[in-house]
């Protein structure tokens, strides 16, 4: 844990007011979670006989609340280990002091008035942060018929589930200003003007690696995690946010390695669900687990779960070993040819790339500029079947399928895999 902190160390307290110690004061970043154990709620905001319970890796800073009915409360009437609500923090994980933020029910018939409004513009309040909208009636998705207000609103029903996914991470915006069906663009870098509560800072890319870009200049990049950053980079025209495998501060370490499926011309969805499967036994082979969801579009991302301060390089090379053994037992419907023209017609690209730090694919739980306004979507295993249609999964029906079904991005991240053993045989 000394490790983990010293490098997030700072001069003064994140806090408005800095409480009293008994003894002298590191103070550090408020960017790691833990749980923690305790009787009760002051009067005056504090914990009374806290105990460290441990660290939660399974919950960004951004993503702690304080829930509004436990500003005080009392001594709990039985023994039994009570959850404590977390203090309430802003998108950079620093106390908000008494700053509310709307229930997303709120923010949802928010968003109806300003679509309603003549121009479909307004101003959307979310905590202290005073957020522009304009547009909100535009047509985005003309075959379902969903506009930018309906994207808004989609991103606030499930944003408990992605900004945790997208907590930290530099992101990577594919904008479409004028819908679907006008030119589209990826953003990387954020404006200097930004509204206050939009989260944006200079992060260059490890030595030694390339990403999207080509360069290894540090540039201004949206960071994820606050539901602010987020719908403004919806109103900027985004539809898809593409978040980084890698944090912040550690982008040279990956979360999680990604095997991407990308059927190319005269390829079938049963092919993409076939190698998927197969992806899923070599994994297993390897003593390893794996997670599965929809690209949105076409495709499938096989995901791996990785312990904390795995490097990039690590992810990278795993995709390559499960990629190249499906491409060599199956050459009739898997590649890992790169170049688009010499690719075999009809098979789908085993793409293991997108590990290389700045690479990015689609976020979990984001909306595609696709005709069907299709969402990226966690899945079960036993639905990848050849019955599977990645087109039901949507900004009308995803919401409930998460409320049906849970978190399943979060539930799988809790099982993370050590790659030393595996990459150790193959280095």
């Amino acid at each position: 844990l000394r490790d983990r902190l010293a490098p997030l160390e700072r001069e003064r307290a994140p806090f408005a007011t800095a409480p009293r110690t008994n003894e002298p004061a590191t103070w550090v970043e408020p960017e790691v979670v833990v749980e923690v154990r305790f009787n009760e709620w002051t009067t005056d905001g504090r914990l009374r006989h806290p105990v460290f319970l441990g660290v939660r890796d399974d919950k960004p800073a951004a993503a702690v609340r304080r829930e509004p009915s436990a500003r005080v409360s009392t001594p709990p009437r039985s023994s039994a280990a009570v959850r404590p609500p977390a203090a309430r923090t802003t998108t950079r994980g620093v106390p908000a002091g008494g700053a509310t933020v709307d229930a997303p029910a709120d923010l949802v018939e928010r968003l109806h008035e300003i679509e309603r409004t003549r121009g479909g513009s307004g101003t959307l309040a979310i905590g202290r942060t005073r957020l522009p909208l304009t547009n909100l009636n535009k047509v985005f998705f003309p075959e379902a018929g969903f506009t930018k207000g309906d994207l808004l609103r989609y991103y606030v029903r499930v944003a408990d589930a992605i900004l945790p996914a997208i907590a930290d991470r530099p992101l990577v915006l594919r904008r479409h200003p004028n819908g679907i069906t006008g030119k589209a663009f990826y953003q990387q870098a954020a404006p200097d003007a930004l509204p206050a509560g939009v989260r944006a800072v200079a992060v260059a890319l490890p030595p030694g690696e390339t990403g999207d870009t080509g360069d290894r200049e540090a540039k201004r990049r949206f960071i994820g995690g606050g539901l602010a950053t987020l719908l403004y980079t919806i109103q900027l025209g985004a539809i898809s946010v593409d978040p980084w495998h890698g944090r912040l501060r550690t982008p040279q370490y990956a979360d999680y390695s990604i095997i991407d499926l990308d059927p190319g011309d005269g390829a079938t969805f049963a092919q993409v669900v076939a190698i998927a499967l197969r992806a899923r036994e070599v994994l297993t082979a390897l003593g390893l687990t794996s997670m599965v969801k929809t690209s949105g579009a076409s495709g499938l991302h096989v995901t791996v779960p990785l312990r904390a301060r795995t490097p990039a390089t690590s992810a990278r090379l795993l995709a390559e070993i499960v990629a190249t053994t499906i491409a060599r037992e199956m050459p009739r419907d898997a590649t890992v040819v790169r170049a688009v023209a010499r690719r075999p017609r009809g098979t789908v690209y085993v793409d293991y790339l997108q590990n290389i730090p700045g690479k990015t694919v689609a976020s979990v739980y984001a909306a595609r500029g696709v005709p069907a306004a299709s969402v990226s979507t966690p899945l079960r295993w036993e639905e990848v079947t050849p019955a599977l249609d990645p087109r039901a999964f949507t900004i009308a029906t995803l919401p409930a399928r998460l409320g049906k079904l849970g978190d399943l991005w979060a539930e799988g991240l809790q099982t993370r895999n050590d790659l030393r053993a595996v990459i150790g045989g193959w280095s």
